[in-house]
């Protein structure tokens, strides 16, 4: 499998060490992540060139966006370019996780209603769960996506346990079901 891996440039300031744990934690998973573009390239580096260079370095993002099964997000810091990434593998038909570490998910895609897309607030602990959950789904192996409403009080409970249990929401709604069935 083949990931792209987007975000802010401008974020690594302060989400670097996060964003390096989500390339680890896909590529430690078998899946081949084209990351360098974000890891590897500073702002002033992009800035700093010609506008050929630009445009050569945009196709090759679009390159890899359509060479990618899926597409890896991490929005704790806004960014239209991210935006603008998530939404070419939307329109390409990819499915893409949407991560972020504090805050409330980025507001276009919060309630995007597009089963493509998974939105998912993240610890470091939390990570390789989501990413696993995340991986079955895009290869088919999860059995079916299914999305409710819950009232505000039931989310705030559900993010509770999640949190105390150091688990995704969907991990913790699981849980309670297979112990329903067993």
């Amino acid at each position: 499998m083949r990931a792209y891996f987007t975000a802010s440039i401008v974020g690594k300031k302060f989400h670097l060490s996060n964003y390096q744990k989500i390339a680890e934690i896909l590529t430690g998973m078998g899946v081949e992540i084209a990351a360098d573009h974000i890891l590897k390239v500073e702002e002033k580096d992009i800035q700093l060139q010609s506008r050929e260079k630009r445009l050569a370095f945009h196709q090759m993002l679009e390159d890899s966006v359509n060479q990618a099964d899926f597409l890896v997000a991490e929005t704790s810091f806004p960014s239209i370019s991210v935006g603008y990434e998530i939404s070419m593998a939307l329109d390409r038909g990819k499915p893409v996780l949407i991560l972020y570490s504090e805050g409330d998910p980025p507001s276009l895609f919060a309630y995007h209603e597009n089963e493509k897309i998974v939105s998912e607030k993240y610890t470091p602990e939390t990570l390789p769960a989501i990413i696993t959950d995340f991986l079955h789904f895009v290869r088919g192996e999860a059995d079916t996506r299914f999305t409710f409403f819950i009232s505000s009080k039931q989310a705030a409970y559900l993010a509770k346990q999640g949190k105390k249990n150091r688990v995704p929401k969907s991990v913790y709604l699981r849980s309670l079901i297979d112990r329903d069935m067993a």
